[in-house]
């Protein structure tokens, strides 16, 4: 069972959304849960009081508390929590990098984006459950979850990975081997002793990478030009 919030001031808009919502889910055989809200306010105060959902679709321009101020709230709760905004302002698009929003469906293109955008958060979700770093070691086993790894960086002979949650952990291996086995296109090297996950990249400025949560991390000379291209092609096929 998934669970789904639609959020937007406009009822009408609401009820096509669950409406092609219901169509993608029948058709790709997927049983969840679909939550209507008309005022962002009170899906902020349903999660405050620990209601969970996999899914917001979202409008951002909203009377009292906007799309981008809901997610910036919402994020707090459910880190992991994916947001499609659907909206006529795209705009926003490059404003938003801190917030990790998964995608922007223009309202004028819903019946040709709308079901792509569901279909490919679903894959995300379901994902996630594979998409883990092991730690095989005499001492002890780990399986952590792609996304809640931040950064890892060279220690001696370890490589050092910090979460999202501010904790770190350590393998006994050189960054090279760690990141062929996370295999995944959502980590890069931005210096030959720093891997960072490019989706908690909020900010490139000069030489220095900036993630969530205020972590700064210097790229080298010769990584900054292909940081800023993976960025911009990572956030382009978001919108």
């Amino acid at each position: 069972m998934f669970y789904i919030a639609i959020c937007d001031d406009d009822k009408k808009s609401v009820s096509i959304l669950k409406e092609k919502m219901s169509l993608v889910l029948k058709k790709n055989n997927i049983v969840a849960d679909i939550s209507l809200y008309t005022q962002s306010q009170i899906l902020q105060y349903d999660i405050q009081e620990g209601k969970y959902f996999d899914l917001i679709l979202s409008d951002i321009e909203m009377p009292h508390m906007d799309g981008m101020h809901l997610a910036r709230y919402v994020k707090q709760y459910l880190s992991d929590v994916i947001i499609i905004f659907i909206t006529s302002h795209t705009k926003y698009a490059i404003d938003a990098f801190e917030l990790a929003i998964f995608r922007y469906v223009p309202k004028n293109s819903l019946n040709i984006k709308f079901e792509h955008a569901i279909q490919d958060a679903f894959k995300l979700i379901v994902g996630r459950s594979n998409r883990v770093y092991c730690i095989d070691m005499p001492s002890r086993i780990e399986r952590i979850l792609h996304q809640k790894i931040l950064y890892i960086e060279r220690e001696g002979k370890n490589s050092v990975l910090t979460l999202t949650d501010g904790s770190i952990t350590k393998v006994r291996k050189s960054l090279s081997d760690v990141m062929k086995e996370l295999a995944s296109k959502d980590f890069m090297f931005i210096d030959r002793g720093t891997i960072v996950n490019i989706q908690y990249i909020v900010k490139i400025k000069d030489d220095c990478v900036e993630l969530k949560d205020g972590v700064r991390l210097l790229a080298s000379h010769t990584k900054i030009e292909y940081v800023k291209q993976a960025i911009n092609s990572y956030w382009e096929a978001r919108i």
